[in-house]
């Protein structure tokens, strides 16, 4: 006896046998529970009378029963148990049973199920392996003709279905989330969430932390990276555009703020402030600007509206010889201490002009001076220095072939 009555079905009025042989063993693949499936005149037994096909399936002679499909357990060495409805009478012909989400049989279910042969031919049947994962509930139809069988319940499922859809329980023990609850998941993994227009991510004080805005036909979007140690975190643009750029508006007047020292760019850091940063920021380029940089224009022009001032900066002989830098500025003092041969070093390249003025303070001893052969003299006569202590003169030089050729000259002597 394959089929044994166990209990009420889905309707009050439903009675559902349970799939039953070999002394309460369940069938195996090697050994399936076997029901004889043959088809007949439906009655008005039979739950959908008068709906469909006149015909009905009889297993094992009752007809169109509700029945229980024993799900997996641990005790096997199987996954699940097999069920095979035997279709070899010939009363089957034209009648392959099927597996369904409905009794309308709008969505076919076919995992696990296998089929041999032709219904109404020896060896014909359909075989279903039933798991933890087959559907609370099934309909056996033929999948010719409509509303000839009945229901299958899997009482071991963890997949509960309503007409077309499943929904899969968890295997382990825990609390379904609800929609009108509040829940905490953890570790759980959200692919494709989808945010209302204007919804938000929120804080642990269920306060907004990130707001979603939309855009109609999106294409492109921000992606935020994760990094390994010593990487940094990335936030990028992605999408269907080559170039995207990445805007960041503040509110109102509010501001992007970026920590002192955080800065970085092309790899660089930079470490101006950001009061150092304004200073770039000239009405026109080309002019002056109180507290400003000093910018050319367009023509490589630069305009000072207010004057230059530079620091003088003082030269010392040592050993009767001295050198004026002229990377260290282009007005020099010195206070002579002994006779002295001048150098002059690092002049602009050639075709771009250096210039310089030099003031010398005689001592109370008369010293001399020697001067680089470099520099051309007015009539090639070198001017002789004031002798007397404390006694200034002024010399000026420039020079355009990067230092060759100086061109000297004497501003004025005995200026004391």
């Amino acid at each position: 006896m394959a089929l044994t009555k166990v209990s009420k079905g889905l309707i009050s009025t439903d009675t559902v046998f349970e799939v039953d042989a070999l002394g309460g063993k369940y069938g195996s693949s090697s050994a399936p529970v076997t029901i004889a499936v043959t088809v007949g005149t439906k009655t008005a037994a039979h739950p959908y009378y008068g709906d469909g096909s006149s015909n009905a399936y009889f297993l094992d002679g009752l007809e169109a029963p509700a029945i229980y499909l024993n799900g997996a357990d641990n005790v096997t060495s199987d996954s699940g148990y097999y069920y095979k409805f035997d279709q070899s009478d010939s009363t089957n012909s034209t009648h392959p049973l099927r597996f369904y989400l409905d009794a309308d049989k709008t969505t076919a279910f076919t995992t696990g199920v296998t089929t041999s042969g032709t219904p109404g031919s020896s060896g014909a049947y359909t075989q279903i392996d039933v798991d933890e994962d087959t559907p609370s509930i099934l309909y056996y139809q033929c999948s010719s003709h409509a509303y000839m069988g009945n229901y299958a319940l899997v009482p071991a499922s963890n997949v509960i279905n309503h007409t077309e859809a499943l929904i899969s329980m968890p295997t382990a023990t825990t609390t379904l989330v609800g929609t009108g609850t509040t829940d905490t998941l953890t570790n759980k993994t959200l692919t494709e969430p989808k945010i209302a227009d204007g919804g938000f991510i929120a804080d642990a004080n269920g306060n907004e932390l990130i707001k979603m805005q939309t855009t109609s036909s999106a294409v492109n979007e921000l992606e935020i990276t994760n990094a390994a140690t010593g990487n940094a975190v990335v936030v990028g643009a992605s999408g269907g555009d080559t170039n995207i750029d990445i805007d960041i508006t503040p509110k109102g007047t509010g501001e992007v703020n970026i920590a002192a020292g955080n800065l970085n760019y092309a790899g660089t850091a930079v470490t101006a402030t950001g009061a150092e940063i304004n200073y770039l920021d000239i009405t026109t380029l080309g002019t002056s600007q109180a507290s400003k940089v000093v910018t050319s224009d367009a023509n490589g022009v630069t305009k000072f509206d207010n004057g230059i001032q530079e620091e003088s900066t003082a030269v010392t002989s040592s050993s009767n010889a001295a050198t004026l830098n002229l990377r260290d500025g282009s007005v020099f003092t010195h206070t002579l201490s002994e006779n002295v041969t001048y150098t002059f070093s690092n002049p602009a390249a050639s075709g771009y002009a250096s210039s310089f003025t030099l003031k010398v303070t005689q001592d109370s001893s008369a010293r001399t001076i020697t001067w680089p052969g470099s520099v051309d003299w007015a009539a090639a006569t070198a001017p002789t220095l004031s002798t007397g202590s404390g006694d200034v003169d002024v010399f000026v030089f420039f020079t355009v072939d990067g230092g060759t050729t100086y061109y000297g000259f004497t501003a004025g002597q005995d200026l004391n």
